[in-house]
């Protein structure tokens, strides 16, 4: 487009550092330790809740004053797959270019964490071009995207600038935005077409900040007030961006112009809504995603010689083991005791012939009942065991760290930057338990390794390929572990015995809602968090443990229906 866009990304960058002043600040120092997380319970007054690891998490006062008490609400740029199923949906063009964009980076393992989504120069160089594309793309069908040609040139363009413009900054236009997006019609008109100077107005709007950040700017209702409740328009934005990973629709545009989603009892109409959209699963599988790591397997290689079996179609049945399952038990059962104690998957013929278990009679993926004292949840899928294991051997930290960071929502140091971390090696007559037993006898390395190899080490019973074993080089296996630094500890035997543990555990639940409430919201959680936190818990507990209620529930919450406008506490 005649060498416009790169001007108009400056203006959009002027414009977004203007707009970061407004915004919440980012937490400096937290109170709360990323990924602690423990009991529900508190002590009152203004007293603590203890985590996993034995932080405390200070708690605000008195949670039952109902007064908003917000955590801070950080500007958040679109990541990837947001950013791509917004531009699919607003233009309705081939969107596969963004795969090709820089990969977000990760925050407490999500890419909507607003604090690591910044924008590199390689980032705005592929949204510069991306915008150009995609606005020559949406031009293939003129006649649909404006149908106001009729009314002349300049009449036409302002009403496109508007109509289109509420869509993709997802807010009604200022004088002043209409006045700006019309002059860059209007000089791409200039020694042009009428179209060219839309397909300008697009480019300046898929660059601007407003549609690349999730811009939050409501007044308060006096100059004192400390939290703002969001506007209608923001909250159609957070509602859609949770419930769906896009824009909002024509629907939640409506609802928000007719001032109708402030109300909690309109929010939750509206939600009940956003959840039977088939749109809705997508947004459920991008979160199960990146809190499991479901796809990680797809990138783990084996020793060939050692698991020739381990080939490329097993690898991914056994992530559409793992991403069947959790939709399985998210949408017809919901239950997170389901979640870590099911003693059923889902598996196409060959891989229930790969895990030595009788195959489902039908073509496809399909409920097959497992051996309860082998199998039960997610912590004993395939997926899992053999993405945290090594090429040669299975891997008591990996699998461990894991549980331990994931499940029980607590953040392990990262080791010694001077430690040379070598797998020990594998040799005949040698289990893995015997070879990593130096690291609970090294000082250096117990206070950690107890965390994370009590916990990994029942999982000894799985095969670096997450098959069920007996022996292990020779030997037989050892499975028996230690839980540490929880509600559920002791000695157990084996995976299954684990998942017991885990599905049994008040740490383990409220990390679940901890993990939903990060996602939700594009941040840790804070100091300033601890009542919404301890009301979700406890609505989690009496709704019976519902995971699809406690997603209503967390856009009813202080967190998402309100922002601070001193940066919410540390």
């Amino acid at each position: 487009m005649r060498g416009v866009s790169g001007g108009w990304l400056a203006v959009a960058g002027l414009g977004l550092s203007a707009l970061v002043g407004c915004q919440a600040a980012p937490a400096g120092g937290n109170g709360t330790q990323p990924g602690s997380g423990g009991s529900t319970s508190a002590t009152g007054g203004s007293g603590s809740v203890t985590g996993g690891s034995g932080t405390i998490i200070s708690m605000p006062g008195d949670c039952t004053n109902t007064s908003p008490k917000p955590g801070r609400s950080p500007l958040r740029r679109l990541n990837r797959a947001e950013y791509k199923a917004t531009v699919q949906d607003l233009l309705g063009v081939d969107t596969t270019t963004v795969d090709t964009f820089p990969p977000d980076n990760s925050g407490l393992g999500f890419t909507n964490n607003a604090d690591v989504l910044s924008v590199t120069n390689l980032l705005a160089e592929a949204y510069m071009t991306g915008s150009e594309g995609f606005a020559k793309a949406a031009l293939a069908n003129l006649a649909t995207l404006i149908p106001c040609a009729a009314v002349g040139d300049d009449a036409c363009a302002k009403q496109f600038i508007a109509d289109f413009g509420l869509r993709a900054l997802r807010h009604p236009l200022s004088d002043a935005d209409n006045t700006t997006y019309f002059n860059l019609f209007a000089a791409g008109k200039t020694g042009g077409t009428f179209a060219d100077g839309i397909e300008l107005v697009i480019e300046g709007m898929l660059q601007s900040a407003d549609f690349l950040y999730r811009v939050e700017q409501s007044d308060p209702a006096a100059p004192a007030d400390a939290v703002v409740a969001v506007s209608d328009f923001e909250m159609a934005t957070r509602l859609s961006y949770f419930f769906w990973g896009t824009m909002p629709d024509k629907t939640l545009f409506d609802a928000a112009a007719a001032k109708k989603l402030t109300a909690p009892a309109d929010i939750e109409a509206q939600v009940t809504r956003l959840l039977a959209d088939p749109k809705a699963k997508s947004a459920v599988a991008q979160f199960h995603g990146e809190w499991l790591a479901t796809g990680q397997v797809s990138g783990v290689d084996k020793d060939g010689g050692m698991f020739p079996e381990f080939t490329p179609a097993i690898r991914a049945a056994m992530r559409q083991e793992v991403e069947t399952f959790v939709d399985q038990v998210f949408w017809t059962d919901g239950k997170f005791e389901t979640l870590f104690s099911a003693p059923y998957s889902y598996l196409n013929q060959e891989l229930a012939t790969f895990y030595g278990v009788a195959a489902p009679a039908g073509a496809g993926f399909q409920k097959v009942m497992l051996d309860p004292t082998q199998r039960a949840g997610i912590a004993t899928q395939g997926a899992f065991l053999t993405a945290f294991a090594k090429p040669n051997q299975s891997s008591p930290v990996l699998r461990g760290k894991f549980v331990r960071e994931q499940f029980f929502c607590t953040k392990l140091p990262d080791p010694p930057a001077n430690l040379v971390i070598v797998a020990p090696v594998v040799a005949p007559g040698s289990t893995t338990r015997q070879r990593f037993a130096q690291h609970e006898k090294d000082p250096m390395c117990a206070s950690c390794h107890t965390l994370m190899d009590g916990l990994g080490m029942g999982f000894e019973a799985y095969d670096p390929i997450g098959r069920w074993r007996t022996q292990d080089q020779g030997l037989p296996v050892d499975s028996s572990g230690t839980v540490v630094g929880t509600d559920v500890d002791g000695m157990f035997t084996g995976g299954a015995e684990l998942a017991s543990k885990l599905a049994q555990s008040g740490q383990v639940r409220a990390c679940v809602v901890k993990q939903w409430f990060r996602y939700a919201n594009g941040r840790q959680e804070i100091d300033a968090d601890s009542c919404t936190l301890q009301n979700l818990n406890t609505e989690f507990d009496t709704g019976g443990h519902d995971m699809r209620d406690l997603r209503v529930k967390i856009a009813l919450s202080d967190a998402f229906r309100f922002r601070s406008l001193h940066g919410g506490g540390k």
